[in-house]
């Protein structure tokens, strides 16, 4: 496969930079893969697509304010730092950094007079240390929501809640999983009600998610890892709905990340590196539900290998010419 074939022009103005004020109302639409038929419709009206007795997997990773800005000891100049990861330590992160010339490795780094400070512990591999143990749960209040770059504003205290699925737990993710920002408490409540079931899955999205791909030959690039958590008795519940013949549904690529990856790993924690295009051979997944993404991206290309090159470049065109409103604050589709 060429990473041409992954490419598409999208205009600017269809980039969502803000949320619906009620999530439900997004747009959906709806790819049939039998029957290579397109219809479109709103989110609140998914339980019309779904076969009966359907299992949700989500993925209830909580979005972290990584974005911190704080002020270099000498000078007062301001430094940006982005929190990418976490190391078992709980003092270290591996992060980002601006401006890092002028950051010196033993120079101190405050926090809006919290008491708290960071030093650039290693500059090659991008690691800075805090004084205080689980620093990012003591700075959260003066944290900024990590929204992505696409989104040419800054961040609002509303991304806050925006930001997050409604079902959110487990802190680690500097990107929201968008597919589910869709759901409000009560459509979960009414789908539970028609007989549906979720599962929980945790999988913290990093900053990786966003990294190009680059080769020609897409089967060359390097996938980036990360993290996930399956519980025992989830994956229980998750293989008695397969064998019952009840449809899985991922809610969004890193759900069907975890499930692809654990259905070969039989590891159900660990990090996860699987690269999904077209020709894999999808185990567990058999309803995905996920938003519009970039061009040339892994995700994209997660989605051609589930509905099919030929549909999913005609979905996206689609989407385009009906004005959809793409990427994390966009509209979404469900492919069946």
């Amino acid at each position: 496969m060429k990473l041409k074939d992954f490419d598409y022009h999208l205009p600017e103005s269809m980039i969502a930079q803000h949320p619906l004020k009620k999530r439900d109302t997004a747009r959906l639409m709806v790819i049939d893969r039998k029957r290579k038929t397109i219809i479109h419709d709103t989110f609140s009206n998914i339980a019309d697509y779904l076969p009966k007795k359907s299992l949700f997997v989500v993925n209830d990773s909580k979005v972290v304010p990584a974005r911190l800005f704080g002020k270099k000891e000498f000078g007062g100049r301001e430094v940006e730092i982005f929190l990418l990861k976490g190391l078992s330590d709980g003092y270290c992160y591996e992060a980002l950094m601006k401006p890092l010339r002028k950051i010196k490795d033993d120079e101190k780094i405050f926090f809006n007079g919290s008491g708290i400070y960071a030093r650039l512990e290693d500059r090659k591999k991008m690691i800075v240390r805090f004084n205080k143990k689980n620093a990012l749960m003591h700075l959260k209040s003066v944290g900024h929501i990590p929204l992505p770059p696409y989104i040419k504003r800054e961040d609002a205290p509303s991304d806050r809640k925006d930001y997050q699925t409604v079902y959110a737990r487990h802190q680690g993710s500097v990107a929201a999983p968008t597919a589910g920002l869709h759901f409000t408490n009560a459509l979960v409540a009414q789908l539970k009600r028609a007989g549906h079931k979720f599962a929980k899955t945790t999988l913290h999205i990093n900053y990786g998610t966003f990294k190009p791909v680059e080769d020609d030959d897409i089967t060359k690039h390097q996938m980036h890892s990360e993290d996930y958590c399956l519980l025992s008795r989830t994956w229980q519940t998750i293989l008695r709905a397969k064998k019952e013949n009840k449809p899985i549904v991922s809610v969004g690529t890193t759900s069907c990340r975890v499930l692809e990856t654990v259905s070969r790993t039989k590891e159900l924690e660990g990090s996860s590196n699987l690269f999904i295009y077209p020709g894999f051979s999808f185990r567990m997944v058999d309803v995905l539900l996920t938003n519009f993404h970039l061009p040339k991206s892994t995700l994209l290309m997660l989605v051609a290998a589930f509905a099919g090159q030929d549909l999913t470049v005609k979905a996206y065109q689609e989407a385009i010419n009906k004005n959809y409103r793409f990427y994390s604050y966009g509209d979404c589709m469900i492919i069946i």
